[in-house]
């Protein structure tokens, strides 16, 4: 562990060294993450789950892909006969597919046999952590490290899209507020006195020049509140993945839990520091530019982007809601069906209390369906 780590510090200190000594953050949180063979989400031990730095909705048990699998279900019975496809992004393990597939199994065979699932992944150990998981579905699943393969391989796809807690993890540009300038500034990593830190960049990237044309053009009494260097978190990467994964389906549904805020919700008094954050054992880690590699990297992302950038590629927005407003409706359809899940027990109903209720995961998260056709 200590020689990968001092190896990743090596490679993030070189690039900074050819930058001419100073490294957008966003470059930086690529490396610190997924460096080949080095990054934190290429580290074989646990990082998700009790034994890991922090728990996700699938960590808590197979109740997410059950109810995902019911509407998955409901969704897909729309749609015209012929094959199918359930498409996947950032599926770690692959566990919530494999939950979700679980579920199809048992209360819809037809259509779970008309279902092929697709793995968007671009780094090979998690597709062998993904291939062990899902090792029961051989020929069921196909691998592609982008979307523009997947699009290669099925130009037509009529299915649903899902992502977990993907958004979240793409590298974000770091902005701060120059009261005396009375401008945004990018925010960098830079080496002095044995360590990285936080140094601005002569100019911002040109990728974030949309993103700082709208935070300058917020109301100058709203900027007059703003301290000096309040931080702001910017990810045209994640809009544009997202963009890019719309085209890929011709008809049907695409779908994302994560956490993030509005707009405006970015610019509240508390979170003058940004939302940038880590994450170590369960615990708030420290500043981002410490010990790379060892800490998960996040920030909130900007669900206005993100809707905005489905529908500029031909999506119709259905919801935009907290994951417990949209976990429990799935519920109380399953209900009225007549569907109920099996062993609907204790523990069912804790990992349902733990998805949804206000103070676990059930108010910070947010879902956003989009649809074609």
């Amino acid at each position: 562990m200590q020689e990968s780590v001092l190896q990743l510090e090596s490679l993030i200190r070189a690039e900074i060294a050819s930058a001419g000594g100073t490294l957008p953050f966003t470059r930086f949180m690529e490396l610190a993450l997924y460096a080949p063979d080095l990054g934190y989400y290429e580290r074989e031990e646990p990082i998700v789950g009790r034994a890991g730095d922090f728990y996700t909705s699938v960590s808590v048990g197979p109740l997410l892909g059950e109810l995902i699998g019911f509407q998955v279900a409901t969704w897909l019975e729309a749609l015209p006969e012929g094959p199918l496809h359930l498409i996947e992004a950032g599926a770690h393990t692959g566990q919530l597919s494999l939950d979700l597939l679980r579920h199809l199994r048992s209360h819809h065979p037809n259509l779970a046999d008309r279902v092929h699932l697709c793995l968007v992944e671009p780094s090979s150990r998690r597709q062998r952590w993904q291939r062990a998981t899902l090792r029961d579905l051989t020929g069921k699943v196909s691998w592609f490290s982008t979307l523009q393969d997947l699009h290669q391989a099925h130009p037509c796809l009529h299915g649903v899209l899902y992502a977990n807690e993907l958004l979240d993890a793409f590298p974000v540009h770091c902005t701060a507020w120059d009261r005396g300038l009375r401008r945004w500034r990018e925010l960098g990593a830079g080496w002095e006195n044995g360590r990285f830190v936080w140094v601005p960049l002569p100019q911002p990237c040109p990728t974030i020049s949309t993103g700082l044309q709208r935070l300058a053009g917020l109301p100058g009494e709203l900027l007059d509140l703003l301290p000096e260097g309040f931080r702001v978190e910017l990810a045209p990467a994640a809009a544009d993945w997202w963009r890019e994964a719309a085209g890929c389906v011709q008809r049907g549904w695409m779908v994302t839990l994560d956490y993030g805020l509005s707009d405006l919700e970015f610019l509240m008094p508390h979170r003058s520091a940004g939302t940038l954050r880590t994450y170590r054992r369960h615990r708030p880690g420290g500043d981002p530019l410490d010990q790379p590699g060892l800490q998960d990297i996040t920030a909130h992302i900007h669900w206005d982007d993100i809707r905005l950038a489905g529908e500029q590629a031909g999506l119709s927005t259905q919801t935009l809601t907290s994951q417990r407003q949209w976990l429990s409706g799935i519920l109380a359809a399953s209900v009225k069906s007549g569907e109920w899940f099996p062993e609907w027990d204790a523990s069912r109903v804790r990992q349902f209390q733990t998805l949804t209720h206000p103070e676990h995961l059930g108010q910070a998260f947010r879902v956003l369906v989009q649809s074609r056709g």
